[in-house]
């Protein structure tokens, strides 16, 4: 779909809880951080994140996980609380996309119906390619029509 704006911003990650769900493989996983990765299995993150740009506010995530050797599916709901160019207001993004040891990529989209004040009407979409993690946050363009 074609969309007439632009808006361009950086994102942070603020907090990070996961939890297993399934570990196919009972205790092979990886522990890191205090936390355990199953090596096969299905975990839940509930993420919050910081949005500053032509999106400014904060979100809260929540993940579901594949874990497995390569290409693992990630799904997620977001709602975002703030301003896409100055219209205050909520909306609801879809995440659908994959991830292996180095690298996530996926498609952001928003769910129409689910905004509030100057976001109602908000329809757009958006292509995430993270490689590594990154100090200083990750770069994400929305396309989008209000």
């Amino acid at each position: 779909m074609t969309y007439s704006k632009k808006a361009t911003c950086r994102f942070d990650v603020a907090s990070w809880s996961e939890e297993v769900l399934v570990d196919i493989d009972e205790g092979e996983g990886t522990a890191a951080g205090g936390a355990y990765y199953p090596k096969r299995g299905i975990t839940r993150a509930t993420v919050g994140y910081t949005y500053t740009g032509d999106l400014e506010g904060t979100s809260t995530l929540t993940y579901l996980i594949a874990y497995k050797a390569d290409a693992a599916p990630v799904l997620g709901m977001e709602r975002f609380t703030g301003s896409i160019d100055g219209q205050e207001g909520s909306c609801v993004l879809v995440h659908t996309g994959s991830q292996d040891a180095g690298s996530v990529g996926g498609r952001l989209e928003v769910v129409p119906g689910m905004g509030t004040g100057g976001l109602e009407s908000l329809r757009g979409e958006a292509e995430l390619a993270i490689g590594g993690h990154s100090d200083d946050g990750y770069e994400l363009v929305l396309s989008y029509d209000l």
